[in-house]
């Protein structure tokens, strides 16, 4: 077999990226699968480097057009790959030698046919590596934005996005929290016994994993150092969901009763629907839908690995009305699309990829799918709208149109909530910040439909 050059195969996957057709999490996990032979220590390398030189494009290209006579937008795709790769490595990764970083890109340019561009290649780096520390950023009082946009890697609209709903302060802490490295988060069966869970969590810390409990939830616990959660001691007998706590609180909050119907509109993978499963204990009925087959298999997949019998699982799609679902939820989940900015610290392209112009047309879909599943809540039940972003007009001013356009009132949540999110709770909705909560970026309401007049 030959030999596997781990940089080529991060330079593959930056350059496939940088046609905009596919997202990064999907091209990494289909190279690591390729590559499966590959020792763990390479394996975590093309992790690291592809992930890392994405997650802070925007400042290694501000440090290469300071460095570089032809500005990186004119460069060629695949020296721009190598030199961004290149120079993340220089300046994130400091127990590889700088000289190690240089010549390794000069090899590579060579071996993909820019032989002429090996000096400049060469050149450009070495310049990087002999100055990093005397880099001139923005200065932080004169211009804040291009500096917190330049520190942080994060698009100069986004960052007035953040600092205009949520203020200066809190904008640097949700950026920040966005480059810390992501713990993974799960949901322990509800059915595990004490000493079940326990030995689960004694299981993993044998095997290297570092294991903490989250302070929000009995049940939910954080991981590090977890290579592949499918591998992990009680996943493929169901004893553990990987659901961020953010989702979990949806259904915490929803105040699931023994034999209510459940409907989930836009379920996939499944982790809202199966935690209300678990939650109704056998009873009741749990219905998941989603748009496409292959979603729905997702949720399947997941229903009979979890041992939970009280779930339809149902092609269905949210902008288009079923008449046989009318009138049946006690409880209707819809986790509608949205623009994803919560999740950036999971998946640092939606940073790149997100614009002004979409956060206005994702409410066009947002309403769409409200309006044709609303009918599915029996009088007086539950709407727990919520999405992954952080974005007033995908939430707090969706929550105000869906009250006013269907008559529908806000809920307190303080009772089922943890202590720190009870105040926030009171009003029936809750804006998760990152890096002022130690969950992704998420927003939820809870919404009573009302009675029918007699």
């Amino acid at each position: 077999m030959a030999e596997i050059n781990v940089r080529e195969v991060v330079l593959d996957i930056l350059v496939e990226l940088s046609k905009g057709e596919e997202y990064s999490n999907v091209l990494i996990a289909a190279a690591l699968d390729k590559y499966d032979y590959l020792d763990g220590k390479e394996k975590a390398f093309i992790k690291r480097v592809c992930e890392g030189t994405i997650e802070r494009r925007i400042q290694i290209d501000y440090v290469l057009d300071q460095y570089s006579k032809t500005p990186v937008i004119k460069m060629k795709p695949l020296i721009r790959e190598l030199l961004r790769m290149s120079v993340y490595q220089l300046l994130f990764m400091a127990h590889i030698p700088a000289s190690a970083v240089c010549n390794e890109a000069v090899k590579l340019a060579k071996k993909r046919r820019f032989q002429q561009l090996q000096g400049y290649v060469n050149g450009v780096l070495r310049n990087i590596a002999r100055g990093k520390e005397a880099i001139a950023y923005p200065d932080r009082e004169k211009e804040l934005p291009a500096w917190l946009s330049v520190r942080y890697s994060m698009p100069l609209w986004l960052v007035s996005h953040f600092s205009g709903a949520y203020g200066q302060e809190t904008c640097e802490k949700i950026l920040d929290a966005f480059l810390e490295r992501e713990a993974v988060c799960v949901r322990l069966d509800q059915r595990l016994t004490e000493k079940e869970r326990e030995a689960l969590v004694e299981a993993w810390r044998a095997d290297g994993v570092e294991v903490e409990a989250h302070p929000y939830l009995s049940y939910a616990v954080r991981l590090q150092k977890a290579a592949g959660v499918h591998r992990l001691a009680g996943y493929a007998e169901g004893r553990f969901a990987v659901q961020d706590v953010s989702s979990m609180l949806v259904v915490e909050a929803a105040g699931i009763c023994a034999g209510n119907t459940v409907i989930d509109v836009c379920a996939a993978p499944g982790g809202k629907a199966l935690h209300a499963a678990e939650k109704l204990q056998g009873t009741g009925r749990v219905i998941a839908c989603d748009v496409s087959q292959y979603k729905t298999e997702k949720i399947e997949e997941n229903r009979a690995r979890l041992g939970l019998e009280n779930v339809t699982v149902r092609v269905q799609d949210a902008r288009v009305r079923e008449a046989s679902l009318v009138g049946q939820a006690d409880i209707l989940l819809a986790d509608v699309p949205c623009s994803g900015l919560g999740v950036i610290g999971h998946k640092q392209d939606i940073k790149y990829r997100v614009t002004a112009e979409s956060l206005r047309e994702i409410t066009r879909l947002q309403r769409e799918i409200i309006t044709n599943v609303i009918d599915y809540i029996k009088p007086g039940g539950i709407l727990m709208y919520s999405t992954c972003t952080m974005n007033p007009g995908e939430n707090e001013e969706m929550v105000g149109w869906i009250c006013e356009t269907f008559g529908f009132g806000l809920v307190s949540m303080a009772a089922d909530l943890p202590e720190p999110l009870k105040e926030e709770a009171e009003q029936g909705m809750v804006q998760l910040l990152p890096g002022v909560h130690e969950t992704d970026g998420f927003f939820f309401a809870k919404l009573r439909k009302k009675e029918a007049s007699v």
